[in-house]
């Protein structure tokens, strides 16, 4: 049922289960307590009774010169007590009592009550529809042994119980509809809050991210969730404005390239042309949807790695040869724009990792360098073990990078200073790319700049 899956109704149910559980216990030990108190109570005014009877009954044996039946009677006499059977008995036989109802039950207490302990306080099943309570005393005057019996009802008790009952038996059904209803009422203004957060989350879309969840003064566990949910909008936010950015600047990479592709095919389709021109047309087509084929496999490593679909395929290599043989593949590059490409990477470190991707990413390094050092400049390469960690370093002498610029150089498709821009022939992609490679190595990269003075990437692997 709907009310049933009420959290609300659930947390009020188990709220006033529990309550009902603690209570009813309670009262039942209560109750034990208090007709073991009442019992108790009874059986020390029996006692003091007893006690009080058995020695004004040798003060009279000793003043009537040993006549047990006169001291008896007197005894008894002067002992009367309201609601307390007071009886002396000379062995089997009854001496005198303050009541003659209860003579043959207390004649029965006298033969069984053998095995009790003098003092003693016992129960009487058989004195009254309540039972009763009874303590013998035992007194002994020239050799011969007297018992000294109190006996009294529990009628009292049981009026005190019963009283007792009737007020559990009304007053808990009201206590428990009482605590329903508070516990209801607590539990609706508890969940106030998580109302509220839902009443707002369900007004965010995609168009108001920048909306933030607001409950007001509530307990910590409700602000931090709250905050947690916040900070989880903030993430969602971040990255829907890094994909639109992505997908703004994807579109307008990919523009370019099919533009000048569409133009040269125009061109060439326009009228007829000399094979020289035809050439020409289908060369600059060629080389557009090479640039074209690199864009598209980048967007598409890195949407695989941000989906979390790329697997390393980990070896055993030599950093050092892997560097060597980078820097080997860039030279054509380099002596185009007279760029001299040193490597620093004499000794032999040995690493664990996926040997494919950490080529696209030192080629990337180098790639980028070359593109941003000028006609004539240099570029180092190195490779340093320190720790328990690896630093493979790019340095070039290009115009370095701005201190607004530093921040976002690895961000995708990012347009920095006029010394870093497209126009250099890159889309954008190849630092991202590096970023990557490296964390997903368990490691990460880091510029060094100042402008005018060149830069440095510096990428640092665990072993």
């Amino acid at each position: 049922m709907p009310v049933l899956r009420s959290f609300r109704v659930q947390i009020t149910a188990w709220y006033l289960a529990l309550f009902a559980l603690l209570f009813i216990l309670f009262s039942v030990f209560l109750y034990a307590t208090l007709d073991q108190a009442l019992k108790n109570r009874l059986d020390e005014m029996l006692g003091a009774e007893s006690r009080s009877a058995a020695a004004l009954f040798l003060s009279e044996m000793q003043e009537m010169k040993g006549d047990a039946p006169a001291a008896a009677i007197e005894s008894v006499a002067e002992m009367s007590v309201r609601g307390v059977v007071l009886a002396i008995f000379a062995g089997p036989r009854l001496l005198a009592a303050n009541n003659s109802g209860p003579r043959e039950i207390l004649s029965d207490l006298v033969r069984s009550a053998r095995a009790t302990a003098p003092g003693t306080a016992f129960a009487v099943p058989r004195y009254s529809a309540e039972g009763g309570r009874a303590v013998i005393q035992q007194v002994e005057y020239e050799g011969n042994a007297y018992r000294v019996i109190a006996l009294s009802s529990q009628e009292s008790i049981a009026a005190d119980l019963t009283l007792v009952r009737s007020l559990l038996y009304f007053g808990l059904p009201l206590l428990f509809l009482a605590a329903g209803l508070g516990g209801f009422w607590l539990a609706t203004r508890s969940l106030r809050p998580l109302r509220l957060m839902g009443e707002q989350t369900r007004s965010i879309t995609s168009q108001n991210l920048s909306r933030r969840l607001e409950i007001g003064p509530s307990s910590e566990e409700l602000e931090t969730l709250a905050q947690t949910f916040n900070e989880l909008l903030a993430r969602l936010d971040s990255s829907f404005e890094t994909m639109h950015r992505l997908i703004a600047d994807a579109s307008h990479e990919l523009r370019t390239p099919i533009a000048i592709i569409r133009g040269e095919a125009d061109v060439a389709l326009d009228r007829d042309r000399p094979p020289a021109e035809y050439r020409e047309s289908l060369s600059t087509i060629h080389q557009e949807s090479i640039r074209l084929s690199s864009l598209i496999d980048d967007l598409l490593n890195l949407a695989r790695a941000d989906a979390g679909y790329v697997v390393l395929r980990m070896g055993q290599l030599y950093c050092n040869d892997l560097l060597v043989e980078c820097c080997r593949s860039v030279q054509g590059l380099a002596a185009a724009k007279a760029i001299s490409v040193e490597c620093l990477a004499s000794a032999d470190i040995e690493y664990r990792g996926d040997e494919a991707l950490l080529r696209r990413m030192l080629l990337n390094l180098l790639d980028n360098a070359i593109r941003f050092t000028p006609h004539g400049g240099r570029i180092i390469a190195s490779l340093s073990q320190s720790g328990d960690a690896l630093a493979i370093g790019v340095s070039d002498s290009g115009a370095g990078v701005s201190a607004e610029a530093a921040p976002h150089v690895f961000d995708r498709f990012y347009c920095g200073d006029e010394a870093r821009s497209r126009e250099a022939g890159g889309f954008g992609l190849g630092l991202s790319i590096v970023k990557w490679i490296a964390e997903a190595h368990r490691g990460s990269v880091e510029l060094t700049s100042t402008p005018g003075g060149g830069a440095t990437f510096t990428v640092r692997l665990p072993f």
